[in-house]
């Protein structure tokens, strides 16, 4: 029994049956046990791997998003960009290696809540203190006035556990990050929605069926067959309402994950929208093990703050230029395959990246969210 459904089973014990949000929010971020608190993360050597793991193409993209909106914001001194999910740093890593043109503006805050993958930080990444990065913060003097305080050059990266409330507008990005956030599960019955809770029964954790609050029933389908289930997605929600209020007046949130209505998944078994990862596997029912897989489920964006832009991320990659950088790539590798150098092996990798990013059965169906 690992440590995670000890607690969850504790507190089946003092109180009954509890919420599926709850388990999963223990499953994956509890300190004693939770996937992400201990070796779970993304990476080839991970669980699982994200568009910015495929190779350094999708974070060169992502660079030349950031500069379009810098470019946009009138090329300030400082642009603030903040990553939240952040994991090991790989995306970060990859969008500074691109050396984009706001890099001496830039302020780059990698956000994880994971304490282990936080640690990765500085490993990839040369970290500075807060203080250096926004001079904002500092204390004010004995007038309460702040010091004059030029900005230094960028790039500058910091890491944070949560999302920075700083002056001014900040840029967030989250790539696969609402997919990973605590959700709720409902299923229809004869007589209406009813929320899925867990108890236990022997030794096992069982799923318990009781009445949906009528104000949550609200805002799902009403016209799906009984036994169809639906995502409660009040975190992610949450989530999306938090970034707004932290990139602030003339900011931008954008993002990435697999997204469909909360009616397409009412359609579809709900085990194809909510998965579990270990070692790039999937596995078995979320209850399962509590703790020692990841646990993911496809967001219904219907129940978001609504998004400004939709598109798929092969459209947005698209428009970012991927097709011009491929033909470079192809371009390259023809006239250095005999040669077979770096040179070489990195154009033929960038195009086998950009034909996994652009996979309209995989990556390239992701949804971008603005």
């Amino acid at each position: 029994m690992t440590p995670v459904e000890v607690a969850v089973r504790g507190a089946i014990g003092r109180r009954g049956p509890i919420p599926f949000d709850e388990v999963v929010a223990a499953a994956l971020y509890s300190p004693d046990g939770g996937f992400y608190t201990g070796e779970g993360r993304a990476g080839r050597r991970g669980d699982f791997v994200t568009s910015a793991e495929v190779g350094p193409l999708f974070g060169t993209l992502v660079g030349r998003a950031l500069d379009d909106w810098w470019i946009e914001a009138g090329r300030p001194d400082v642009f603030v960009v903040v990553e939240a999910g952040a994991g090991p740093g790989t995306l970060a890593a990859s969008i500074l290696a691109s050396k984009p043109a706001c890099s001496q503006a830039l302020r780059y805050v990698l956000v994880e809540t994971s304490p282990a993958q936080r640690a990765m930080h500085g490993s990839r990444l040369n970290l500075e203190d807060p203080m250096s990065a926004f001079p904002s913060l500092t204390e004010p003097d004995e007038d309460g006035r702040a010091p004059a305080v030029a900005p230094p050059s960028g790039p500058i990266v910091v890491s944070a556990p949560e999302l920075p409330r700083l002056p001014g507008s900040s840029f967030v990005i989250a790539n696969e990050l609402l997919d990973n956030l605590p959700f709720g599960l409902a299923e229809m019955a004869d007589d209406g929605w009813q929320e899925v809770l867990v108890g236990v029964e022997g030794d096992e954790l069982v799923e318990v069926l009781v009445p949906l609050d009528p104000g949550r029933a609200g805002s799902l389908p009403a016209d799906v067959a009984p036994g169809s289930r639906a995502p409660l997605q009040a975190a992610a929600s949450s989530w999306v309402r938090d970034a707004l209020d932290a990139a602030g007046p003339g900011g931008r949130v954008l993002a990435i994950d697999y997204a469909a209505t909360t009616a397409e998944l009412c359609s579809r078994p709900w085990t194809e929208w909510v998965r579990t990862y270990r070692q790039h596997q999937r596995g078995g029912h979320p209850l399962n093990e509590l703790g020692s897989h990841d646990i993911t489920c496809e967001v219904a964006v219907d129940q978001l703050p609504p998004p400004t832009s939709q598109r798929s991320q092969a459209d947005w990659l698209g428009s970012l230029g991927i097709d011009e950088l491929v033909a470079e790539g192809r371009r390259i590798w023809n006239e250095r395959a005999a040669i077979g150098d770096l040179a070489a092996l990195r154009a033929r990798s960038r195009v086998n990246e950009a034909a996994a990013l652009l996979d309209g059965a995989g990556l390239g169906a992701f949804q971008v969210l603005e």
